[in-house]
């Protein structure tokens, strides 16, 4: 039996979040901006909800704090996915692709 399948679905935010960070750290705004752009706007993820799945996830140990740059305002945290993080949205991926595919399947079949 495959390990995440107990860790997964993630939730949207979740996923999200770790896209977000996977192309390179990120600050709380940073990321609530790349989430609202990569869902073309129909995920716009609130203070509340990221602060709480930054909790989360920091605690799984899927993303960690990123030295903030000198002369960057120190209460401004960043954030980075770790190597588990990464392992964590490929296993989602390939949940998701397997779902779109059994439905493409369903779905062409009924056209015949």
């Amino acid at each position: 039996m495959n390990k995440w399948n107990d860790m997964l679905p993630l939730t949207e935010a979740f996923y999200y979040i770790l896209i977000a960070l996977y192309r390179e750290p990120s600050h709380g705004y940073g990321i609530m901006q790349d989430t609202e752009q990569m869902s073309g706007g129909r995920v716009k993820i609130g203070a509340g909800t990221l602060y709480t799945a930054l909790n989360t996830l920091l605690n799984k140990g899927w993303i960690d704090h990123f030295p903030v740059p000198e002369g960057t305002d120190s209460r401004r945290k960043m954030y980075q996915i770790t190597p588990e993080g990464k392992r964590a949205t490929a296993a989602e991926m390939v949940r998701l692709e397997e779902m779109l595919m059994a439905g493409r399947q369903i779905m062409s079949s009924e056209k015949e």
